[in-house]
Protein backbone atom coordinates (compact mmCIF):
# COMPACT_ATOMS: atom_id res chain seq x y z
CA UNK A 1 0.00 0.00 0.00
CA UNK A 2 1.32 3.74 -1.15
CA UNK A 3 2.38 5.88 1.79
CA UNK A 4 0.15 9.35 2.01
CA UNK A 5 2.95 10.91 0.57
CA UNK A 6 3.74 8.72 -2.23
CA UNK A 7 0.03 9.15 -3.49
CA UNK A 8 0.42 12.95 -3.03
CA UNK A 9 3.69 12.86 -5.47
CA UNK A 10 1.85 10.57 -7.79
CA UNK A 11 -1.19 12.77 -8.08
CA UNK A 12 0.89 16.13 -8.20
CA UNK A 13 2.77 14.54 -11.65
CA UNK A 14 -1.20 14.01 -12.64
CA UNK A 15 -1.48 17.83 -12.32
CA UNK A 16 1.39 18.77 -14.05
CA UNK A 17 0.12 16.24 -16.82
CA UNK A 18 -2.58 18.87 -17.14
CA UNK A 19 -0.89 22.07 -16.95
CA UNK A 20 1.53 20.14 -19.71
CA UNK A 21 -1.66 19.94 -22.11
CA UNK A 22 -2.67 23.64 -21.71
CA UNK A 23 -5.20 22.75 -19.05
CA UNK A 24 -5.92 24.88 -15.72
CA UNK A 25 -6.99 22.08 -13.31
CA UNK A 26 -8.49 25.19 -11.14
CA UNK A 27 -11.07 26.74 -12.90
CA UNK A 28 -12.22 30.16 -11.86
CA UNK A 29 -15.93 29.31 -13.07
CA UNK A 30 -18.21 25.93 -14.68
CA UNK A 31 -20.75 25.59 -17.01
CA UNK A 32 -22.99 23.74 -14.77
CA UNK A 33 -26.85 23.52 -15.79
CA UNK A 34 -28.23 21.49 -12.97
CA UNK A 35 -28.01 20.17 -9.44
CA UNK A 36 -27.52 16.54 -8.75
CA UNK A 37 -30.88 16.74 -7.41
CA UNK A 38 -32.16 18.55 -10.32
CA UNK A 39 -30.68 16.18 -12.02
CA UNK A 40 -33.08 13.33 -10.75
CA UNK A 41 -36.09 15.84 -10.27
CA UNK A 42 -36.07 16.44 -13.83
CA UNK A 43 -35.06 13.63 -15.40
CA UNK A 44 -35.84 12.69 -18.99
CA UNK A 45 -33.88 10.72 -21.24
CA UNK A 46 -32.06 12.07 -24.20
CA UNK A 47 -31.67 15.74 -22.03
CA UNK A 48 -29.04 17.37 -22.15
CA UNK A 49 -27.32 18.34 -19.45
CA UNK A 50 -24.01 20.23 -17.45
CA UNK A 51 -23.67 18.83 -14.00
CA UNK A 52 -20.51 19.00 -11.66
CA UNK A 53 -19.61 17.72 -8.62
CA UNK A 54 -16.66 15.50 -6.43
CA UNK A 55 -15.80 11.64 -8.10
CA UNK A 56 -16.91 9.54 -4.87
CA UNK A 57 -16.47 6.06 -6.69
CA UNK A 58 -14.85 5.09 -9.99
CA UNK A 59 -15.34 1.84 -11.57
CA UNK A 60 -13.28 1.16 -15.01
CA UNK A 61 -12.97 -2.09 -17.29
CA UNK A 62 -11.68 -1.38 -20.88
CA UNK A 63 -13.24 0.94 -22.82
CA UNK A 64 -15.69 1.80 -20.32
CA UNK A 65 -15.90 3.56 -16.66
CA UNK A 66 -18.48 4.84 -14.15
CA UNK A 67 -18.22 7.07 -11.65
CA UNK A 68 -20.30 9.10 -9.16
CA UNK A 69 -20.10 12.54 -8.31
CA UNK A 70 -21.82 14.41 -5.11
CA UNK A 71 -22.70 18.08 -5.92
CA UNK A 72 -24.10 18.53 -1.74
CA UNK A 73 -27.10 18.40 -2.99
CA UNK A 74 -26.77 14.35 -4.18
CA UNK A 75 -25.40 11.71 -6.47
CA UNK A 76 -25.38 11.38 -10.29
CA UNK A 77 -24.15 8.25 -12.03
CA UNK A 78 -21.67 9.26 -14.95
CA UNK A 79 -20.97 6.92 -17.50
CA UNK A 80 -18.00 7.18 -19.97
CA UNK A 81 -17.89 5.05 -23.45
CA UNK A 82 -14.54 5.57 -25.26
CA UNK A 83 -14.83 6.98 -28.34
CA UNK A 84 -18.82 7.25 -28.17
CA UNK A 85 -19.76 10.08 -27.54
CA UNK A 86 -16.11 11.03 -25.54
CA UNK A 87 -13.08 11.28 -27.79
CA UNK A 88 -10.64 8.93 -27.68
CA UNK A 89 -8.23 11.69 -25.94
CA UNK A 90 -10.42 12.96 -23.24
CA UNK A 91 -11.29 9.06 -22.56
CA UNK A 92 -7.34 8.67 -22.05
CA UNK A 93 -7.12 11.85 -20.22
CA UNK A 94 -9.41 10.68 -17.69
CA UNK A 95 -7.83 7.40 -17.23
CA UNK A 96 -4.50 9.30 -16.81
CA UNK A 97 -5.51 12.31 -14.76
CA UNK A 98 -8.18 12.08 -12.88
CA UNK A 99 -8.47 10.29 -9.27
CA UNK A 100 -11.56 9.81 -6.55
CA UNK A 101 -11.71 13.30 -5.15
CA UNK A 102 -11.48 15.31 -8.00
CA UNK A 103 -13.99 18.27 -9.01
CA UNK A 104 -15.34 17.66 -12.41
CA UNK A 105 -17.87 18.88 -14.85
CA UNK A 106 -19.46 16.63 -17.33
CA UNK A 107 -21.71 17.60 -20.33
CA UNK A 108 -23.62 14.95 -22.58
CA UNK A 109 -27.29 13.41 -22.61
CA UNK A 110 -29.39 11.48 -19.60
CA UNK A 111 -30.23 7.72 -20.02
CA UNK A 112 -31.54 4.97 -17.90
CA UNK A 113 -29.58 1.97 -17.65
CA UNK A 114 -30.38 -1.82 -17.93
CA UNK A 115 -30.67 -1.68 -14.03
CA UNK A 116 -32.78 1.50 -14.22
CA UNK A 117 -30.35 3.52 -12.62
CA UNK A 118 -30.38 7.23 -13.95
CA UNK A 119 -27.44 8.47 -15.72
CA UNK A 120 -25.44 10.99 -17.72
CA UNK A 121 -23.63 9.16 -20.85
CA UNK A 122 -20.63 11.88 -20.79
CA UNK A 123 -19.52 13.73 -23.94
CA UNK A 124 -16.80 15.78 -22.60
CA UNK A 125 -15.14 15.44 -18.92
CA UNK A 126 -13.12 18.81 -17.45
CA UNK A 127 -11.10 18.83 -14.48
CA UNK A 128 -12.41 21.52 -11.87
CA UNK A 129 -10.27 21.29 -8.86
CA UNK A 130 -7.40 18.43 -8.72
CA UNK A 131 -7.15 16.57 -5.27
CA UNK A 132 -4.02 16.15 -4.33
CA UNK A 133 -4.80 14.16 -1.23
CA UNK A 134 -6.74 10.46 -1.00
CA UNK A 135 -10.30 10.75 0.66
CA UNK A 136 -10.43 7.66 3.18
CA UNK A 137 -11.68 4.59 1.52
CA UNK A 138 -13.46 3.47 4.59
CA UNK A 139 -14.60 5.73 7.32
CA UNK A 140 -13.88 3.06 9.75
CA UNK A 141 -9.81 3.72 9.35
CA UNK A 142 -10.36 7.35 10.51
CA UNK A 143 -11.10 6.48 13.92
CA UNK A 144 -9.26 8.96 15.68
CA UNK A 145 -11.95 11.52 17.18
CA UNK A 146 -9.45 14.26 16.88
CA UNK A 147 -8.76 13.41 13.60
CA UNK A 148 -12.31 13.73 12.80
CA UNK A 149 -12.75 17.41 14.35
CA UNK A 150 -9.64 18.73 12.57
CA UNK A 151 -10.64 17.30 9.48
CA UNK A 152 -14.61 17.55 9.63
CA UNK A 153 -14.90 18.10 6.11
CA UNK A 154 -13.90 14.34 5.41
CA UNK A 155 -15.74 13.73 7.98
CA UNK A 156 -18.68 15.66 7.05
CA UNK A 157 -17.83 14.16 3.09
CA UNK A 158 -17.75 10.48 4.29
CA UNK A 159 -20.38 9.94 7.07
CA UNK A 160 -23.99 10.78 6.07
CA UNK A 161 -24.92 10.53 9.97
CA UNK A 162 -22.50 13.24 10.82
CA UNK A 163 -24.20 15.59 7.59
CA UNK A 164 -27.77 14.72 9.06
CA UNK A 165 -26.93 16.74 12.44
CA UNK A 166 -25.84 19.43 11.34
CA UNK A 167 -29.29 19.62 8.51
CA UNK A 168 -31.06 18.84 12.07
CA UNK A 169 -29.48 21.98 14.18
CA UNK A 170 -30.24 24.15 11.12
CA UNK A 171 -33.68 23.15 11.15
CA UNK A 172 -33.34 23.32 15.36
CA UNK A 173 -32.66 26.53 15.32
CA UNK A 174 -34.78 28.34 12.35
CA UNK A 175 -37.57 26.17 14.18
CA UNK A 176 -36.58 28.06 17.41
CA UNK A 177 -36.60 31.85 15.50
CA UNK A 178 -39.56 31.43 13.15
CA UNK A 179 -41.33 30.52 16.77
CA UNK A 180 -40.28 33.36 18.56
CA UNK A 181 -41.18 35.60 16.06
CA UNK A 182 -44.73 34.44 15.47
CA UNK A 183 -45.09 35.18 18.73
CA UNK A 184 -44.16 38.34 18.27
CA UNK A 185 -40.56 38.68 19.62
CA UNK A 186 -38.00 41.03 17.35
CA UNK A 187 -34.63 39.41 16.48
CA UNK A 188 -32.17 41.79 18.01
CA UNK A 189 -28.06 41.96 18.03
CA UNK A 190 -26.00 43.07 20.89
CA UNK A 191 -22.20 43.58 21.32
CA UNK A 192 -20.10 40.79 21.62
CA UNK A 193 -17.15 42.42 23.31
CA UNK A 194 -18.16 43.96 26.42
CA UNK A 195 -16.39 45.93 29.44
CA UNK A 196 -17.93 44.41 32.10
CA UNK A 197 -19.59 41.02 31.46
CA UNK A 198 -23.36 40.31 32.72
CA UNK A 199 -25.93 37.71 32.26
CA UNK A 200 -24.77 34.50 33.71
CA UNK A 201 -21.80 33.46 36.08
CA UNK A 202 -18.79 32.29 34.11
CA UNK A 203 -14.78 33.18 34.16
CA UNK A 204 -14.91 35.23 30.86
CA UNK A 205 -11.93 35.42 27.84
CA UNK A 206 -10.47 38.80 28.09
CA UNK A 207 -8.68 41.27 25.45
CA UNK A 208 -7.23 44.46 24.89
CA UNK A 209 -9.29 47.57 23.12
CA UNK A 210 -5.98 48.82 21.48
CA UNK A 211 -8.12 51.88 20.29
CA UNK A 212 -9.91 53.03 23.63
CA UNK A 213 -7.02 51.38 25.59
CA UNK A 214 -9.18 49.34 27.65
CA UNK A 215 -9.76 45.77 28.73
CA UNK A 216 -13.01 44.45 27.51
CA UNK A 217 -14.23 40.42 27.51
CA UNK A 218 -16.09 38.15 25.16
CA UNK A 219 -19.86 38.22 26.66
CA UNK A 220 -20.77 35.16 28.51
CA UNK A 221 -24.82 35.56 27.78
CA UNK A 222 -26.49 36.53 24.89
CA UNK A 223 -26.63 40.46 25.82
CA UNK A 224 -28.95 39.66 28.60
CA UNK A 225 -28.16 43.62 30.07
CA UNK A 226 -28.43 44.55 26.55
CA UNK A 227 -31.76 43.58 25.81
CA UNK A 228 -32.99 44.87 29.16
CA UNK A 229 -32.18 48.09 28.22
CA UNK A 230 -34.23 47.49 25.15
CA UNK A 231 -37.02 46.65 27.18
CA UNK A 232 -36.45 50.10 29.16
CA UNK A 233 -36.23 51.63 25.54
CA UNK A 234 -39.63 50.29 24.54
CA UNK A 235 -39.42 47.69 22.73
CA UNK A 236 -42.03 44.93 24.54
CA UNK A 237 -40.28 41.28 23.12
CA UNK A 238 -36.86 41.22 21.70
CA UNK A 239 -34.51 37.95 21.79
CA UNK A 240 -31.15 37.02 19.93
CA UNK A 241 -29.62 33.65 19.17
CA UNK A 242 -25.65 34.05 18.99
CA UNK A 243 -22.39 32.91 19.88
CA UNK A 244 -20.89 33.34 23.67
CA UNK A 245 -17.95 32.69 25.19
CA UNK A 246 -16.99 31.24 28.68
CA UNK A 247 -13.27 30.77 29.52
CA UNK A 248 -13.94 26.98 31.57
CA UNK A 249 -13.07 23.53 31.59
CA UNK A 250 -15.08 21.05 28.62
CA UNK A 251 -17.43 18.30 29.12
CA UNK A 252 -19.68 16.47 27.21
CA UNK A 253 -22.27 19.43 28.25
CA UNK A 254 -19.75 22.16 28.19
CA UNK A 255 -17.49 24.23 25.71
CA UNK A 256 -15.97 27.37 25.58
CA UNK A 257 -17.56 28.54 22.68
CA UNK A 258 -21.62 27.13 21.84
CA UNK A 259 -24.59 29.04 20.37
CA UNK A 260 -27.02 30.76 23.10
CA UNK A 261 -30.72 31.66 22.86
CA UNK A 262 -32.41 34.58 25.30
CA UNK A 263 -34.96 36.34 24.69
CA UNK A 264 -37.38 39.20 27.02
CA UNK A 265 -40.84 39.92 27.46
CA UNK A 266 -42.49 43.06 29.30
CA UNK A 267 -45.05 42.77 30.90
CA UNK A 268 -45.07 38.78 30.56
CA UNK A 269 -45.92 37.13 33.93
CA UNK A 270 -43.71 33.95 35.42
CA UNK A 271 -46.54 31.63 34.69
CA UNK A 272 -47.49 32.61 31.20
CA UNK A 273 -43.75 32.26 30.51
CA UNK A 274 -43.53 28.79 31.85
CA UNK A 275 -46.46 28.33 29.27
CA UNK A 276 -44.88 29.57 26.70
CA UNK A 277 -41.63 27.36 27.11
CA UNK A 278 -43.50 24.58 27.20
CA UNK A 279 -44.90 25.39 23.82
CA UNK A 280 -41.46 26.40 22.37
CA UNK A 281 -39.64 22.63 23.46
CA UNK A 282 -42.75 20.78 22.08
CA UNK A 283 -42.90 23.20 18.83
CA UNK A 284 -38.97 22.30 18.20
CA UNK A 285 -39.41 18.88 18.66
CA UNK A 286 -41.95 18.25 16.77
CA UNK A 287 -40.88 20.19 13.62
CA UNK A 288 -37.45 18.99 14.10
CA UNK A 289 -37.72 15.35 15.07
CA UNK A 290 -41.20 14.84 14.70
CA UNK A 291 -41.34 13.37 18.12
CA UNK A 292 -41.48 14.65 21.50
CA UNK A 293 -39.83 11.49 23.80
CA UNK A 294 -36.43 10.74 23.33
CA UNK A 295 -33.66 9.24 25.13
CA UNK A 296 -30.43 10.78 26.02
CA UNK A 297 -27.77 10.14 28.92
CA UNK A 298 -29.26 7.40 30.54
CA UNK A 299 -32.88 8.86 30.94
CA UNK A 300 -35.75 9.21 29.02
CA UNK A 301 -38.09 11.78 28.77
CA UNK A 302 -41.70 12.97 27.25
CA UNK A 303 -41.74 16.48 26.49
CA UNK A 304 -45.82 16.18 26.14
CA UNK A 305 -46.23 14.99 29.90
CA UNK A 306 -46.91 17.22 32.73
CA UNK A 307 -44.00 19.65 33.27
CA UNK A 308 -43.28 18.89 37.38
CA UNK A 309 -42.36 21.75 39.75
CA UNK A 310 -39.76 20.84 41.79
CA UNK A 311 -38.63 23.23 45.06
CA UNK A 312 -35.16 23.60 44.81
CA UNK A 313 -34.50 24.23 48.78
CA UNK A 314 -36.62 21.45 49.13
CA UNK A 315 -35.57 18.70 46.72
CA UNK A 316 -31.77 19.58 47.64
CA UNK A 317 -33.11 18.77 51.22
CA UNK A 318 -34.75 15.42 50.26
CA UNK A 319 -31.88 14.44 48.52
CA UNK A 320 -28.96 15.40 50.78
CA UNK A 321 -30.58 16.71 54.16
CA UNK A 322 -28.76 19.92 53.76
CA UNK A 323 -31.00 23.17 54.31
CA UNK A 324 -28.44 25.53 51.81
CA UNK A 325 -30.39 28.35 52.93
CA UNK A 326 -30.21 27.76 56.90
CA UNK A 327 -27.46 24.90 57.20
CA UNK A 328 -23.70 26.42 58.06
CA UNK A 329 -20.74 26.61 55.21
CA UNK A 330 -19.52 23.95 57.18
CA UNK A 331 -22.28 21.51 57.05
CA UNK A 332 -22.24 21.98 53.05
CA UNK A 333 -18.54 21.87 52.42
CA UNK A 334 -18.88 18.66 54.81
CA UNK A 335 -21.80 16.79 52.14
CA UNK A 336 -20.01 17.98 49.63
CA UNK A 337 -16.63 15.89 50.51
CA UNK A 338 -19.18 12.53 51.89
CA UNK A 339 -20.80 12.92 48.28
CA UNK A 340 -17.29 13.01 46.44
CA UNK A 341 -18.72 16.07 44.48
CA UNK A 342 -15.57 18.31 43.31
CA UNK A 343 -16.69 22.05 43.03
CA UNK A 344 -14.55 25.50 42.55
CA UNK A 345 -14.46 28.53 44.91
CA UNK A 346 -15.02 27.86 48.95
CA UNK A 347 -18.18 30.44 49.19
CA UNK A 348 -21.73 29.55 49.69
CA UNK A 349 -22.90 30.02 46.64
CA UNK A 350 -20.93 27.59 44.67
CA UNK A 351 -21.20 25.05 47.49
CA UNK A 352 -25.24 25.53 47.21
CA UNK A 353 -24.65 25.19 43.43
CA UNK A 354 -22.92 22.13 43.59
CA UNK A 355 -24.97 20.53 46.00
CA UNK A 356 -27.77 21.18 43.67
CA UNK A 357 -25.66 19.89 40.15
CA UNK A 358 -24.97 16.83 41.85
CA UNK A 359 -28.92 16.26 42.91
CA UNK A 360 -30.07 16.97 39.16
CA UNK A 361 -28.59 14.35 37.78
CA UNK A 362 -31.11 11.40 38.68
CA UNK A 363 -34.19 13.97 37.53
CA UNK A 364 -35.18 12.75 34.13
CA UNK A 365 -37.89 15.65 33.75
CA UNK A 366 -39.44 17.35 31.74
CA UNK A 367 -39.62 19.51 35.25
CA UNK A 368 -39.43 23.30 36.06
CA UNK A 369 -36.61 23.68 38.93
CA UNK A 370 -38.38 26.71 41.16
CA UNK A 371 -37.50 29.15 44.15
CA UNK A 372 -33.75 29.65 43.81
CA UNK A 373 -31.53 31.07 46.29
CA UNK A 374 -30.81 34.46 46.33
CA UNK A 375 -27.16 34.08 46.01
CA UNK A 376 -26.97 31.97 43.15
CA UNK A 377 -29.45 34.10 41.02
CA UNK A 378 -27.97 37.65 41.45
CA UNK A 379 -30.71 39.27 38.05
CA UNK A 380 -33.99 37.38 39.59
CA UNK A 381 -36.61 39.62 41.45
CA UNK A 382 -37.01 38.48 44.95
CA UNK A 383 -39.78 36.03 45.88
CA UNK A 384 -42.74 37.53 47.42
CA UNK A 385 -43.12 35.14 50.28
CA UNK A 386 -39.45 34.31 51.51
CA UNK A 387 -36.96 37.26 51.02
CA UNK A 388 -34.28 34.63 50.68
CA UNK A 389 -35.43 32.83 47.10
CA UNK A 390 -35.83 34.30 43.41
CA UNK A 391 -38.60 33.81 41.48
CA UNK A 392 -36.41 31.96 38.94
CA UNK A 393 -37.06 28.85 37.26
CA UNK A 394 -34.59 26.04 35.53
CA UNK A 395 -35.98 23.38 32.90
CA UNK A 396 -34.60 20.38 34.01
CA UNK A 397 -34.14 17.24 31.53
CA UNK A 398 -32.11 14.12 31.51
CA UNK A 399 -30.55 15.26 34.75
CA UNK A 400 -29.09 18.86 33.30
CA UNK A 401 -30.45 22.41 32.93
CA UNK A 402 -31.57 23.26 29.75
CA UNK A 403 -32.74 26.45 30.32
CA UNK A 404 -33.26 29.16 32.36
CA UNK A 405 -35.75 31.50 33.32
CA UNK A 406 -36.04 34.75 35.37
CA UNK A 407 -38.50 37.42 36.87
CA UNK A 408 -35.89 40.20 35.83
CA UNK A 409 -35.14 42.06 38.74
CA UNK A 410 -35.88 45.65 37.96
CA UNK A 411 -35.44 47.55 41.80
CA UNK A 412 -32.30 49.51 41.48
CA UNK A 413 -31.50 49.44 44.91
CA UNK A 414 -31.91 45.64 45.30
CA UNK A 415 -29.79 45.06 41.93
CA UNK A 416 -26.83 47.57 43.80
CA UNK A 417 -26.56 45.48 47.11
CA UNK A 418 -26.75 42.31 44.83
CA UNK A 419 -24.13 43.61 42.72
CA UNK A 420 -21.71 44.63 45.82
CA UNK A 421 -22.24 41.26 47.34
CA UNK A 422 -21.43 39.67 44.07
CA UNK A 423 -18.14 42.05 43.52
CA UNK A 424 -17.30 40.79 47.30
CA UNK A 425 -16.86 37.33 46.18
CA UNK A 426 -14.61 38.38 43.04
CA UNK A 427 -12.32 39.94 45.80
CA UNK A 428 -12.32 36.53 47.53
CA UNK A 429 -11.10 35.23 44.20
CA UNK A 430 -14.08 33.50 42.98
CA UNK A 431 -13.83 33.93 39.28
CA UNK A 432 -17.17 33.14 38.49
CA UNK A 433 -19.63 35.34 40.15
CA UNK A 434 -20.78 38.69 37.84
CA UNK A 435 -19.19 41.68 37.51
CA UNK A 436 -20.89 45.06 38.83
CA UNK A 437 -22.63 47.05 36.11
CA UNK A 438 -23.17 50.50 37.15
CA UNK A 439 -24.65 51.76 33.78
CA UNK A 440 -27.17 49.05 34.08
CA UNK A 441 -27.79 50.46 37.34
CA UNK A 442 -28.49 53.38 36.14
CA UNK A 443 -31.13 52.78 33.36
CA UNK A 444 -32.65 50.88 35.98
CA UNK A 445 -33.19 54.16 38.19
CA UNK A 446 -34.49 55.30 34.86
CA UNK A 447 -36.81 52.25 35.21
CA UNK A 448 -37.57 48.95 33.05
CA UNK A 449 -40.66 47.22 33.20
CA UNK A 450 -41.58 44.01 34.58
CA UNK A 451 -39.74 41.50 32.59
CA UNK A 452 -39.81 37.59 31.80
CA UNK A 453 -36.38 36.50 30.55
CA UNK A 454 -35.99 33.19 29.31
CA UNK A 455 -32.79 31.55 27.56
CA UNK A 456 -30.82 28.00 26.58
CA UNK A 457 -28.23 27.07 24.67
CA UNK A 458 -27.09 25.08 21.98
CA UNK A 459 -26.99 21.63 24.53
CA UNK A 460 -30.69 21.27 24.44
CA UNK A 461 -30.62 20.20 20.67
CA UNK A 462 -27.39 18.51 21.41
CA UNK A 463 -29.57 16.71 24.16
CA UNK A 464 -32.38 16.14 21.66
CA UNK A 465 -29.59 13.89 19.45
CA UNK A 466 -28.10 12.28 22.28
CA UNK A 467 -24.45 13.20 21.57
CA UNK A 468 -21.54 15.05 23.17
CA UNK A 469 -21.70 19.20 22.99
CA UNK A 470 -18.52 18.54 20.81
CA UNK A 471 -19.97 16.32 18.38
CA UNK A 472 -22.94 19.00 17.29
CA UNK A 473 -20.29 21.85 16.39
CA UNK A 474 -18.82 22.05 13.37
CA UNK A 475 -15.65 23.17 13.79
CA UNK A 476 -14.91 22.64 17.40
CA UNK A 477 -11.62 24.33 18.75
CA UNK A 478 -8.72 22.04 18.44
CA UNK A 479 -4.85 22.54 19.55
CA UNK A 480 -2.68 23.49 16.41
CA UNK A 481 -0.85 21.08 14.20
CA UNK A 482 2.01 21.80 13.02
CA UNK A 483 2.08 20.51 8.71
CA UNK A 484 4.69 20.04 6.40
CA UNK A 485 3.33 21.07 3.20
CA UNK A 486 5.72 19.61 0.43
CA UNK A 487 5.73 22.10 -2.83
CA UNK A 488 6.79 20.19 -5.84
CA UNK A 489 8.25 21.83 -8.65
Amino acid sequence: MSSLEEIRAARFEKLKLLEKKGINPYPASTARTHTCAEARKEFEAEKEMVLAGRIMSLRAQGKIIFFDINDGSGRFQIFLKKGDPISDENFELFEQAFDIGDFVEVKGTLFLTKQDEKTLLAGEVKMLSKSLLPLPEKWHGLSDVEERFRKRYLDLLSNPEVRQIFELKEKFWKSVRDFLKKEGFMEVETPTLEVTTGGAEARPFKTHHNDFDVDVYLRISVGELWQKRLMAGGFPKTFEIGRVYRNEGSSPEHLQEFTNMEFYAAYMNFENGKELIKKLYRTVAWEVFGKSTFETRGHKFDLEDEWQDLDYVETVKKMTGVDVINDSEDKLRSKLEELGVKYDGENRERMTDSLWKHCRKSISGPAFLINHPKLIAPLSKEHPDNPNLTKTFQVIIAGSEIGRAHAELNDPMDQARRFVKQKELIERGDEEAMMPDDEFVEMLEYGMPPTFGFGFGERFFAFLVDKPLRETQLFPLMRPKTLNINVHN
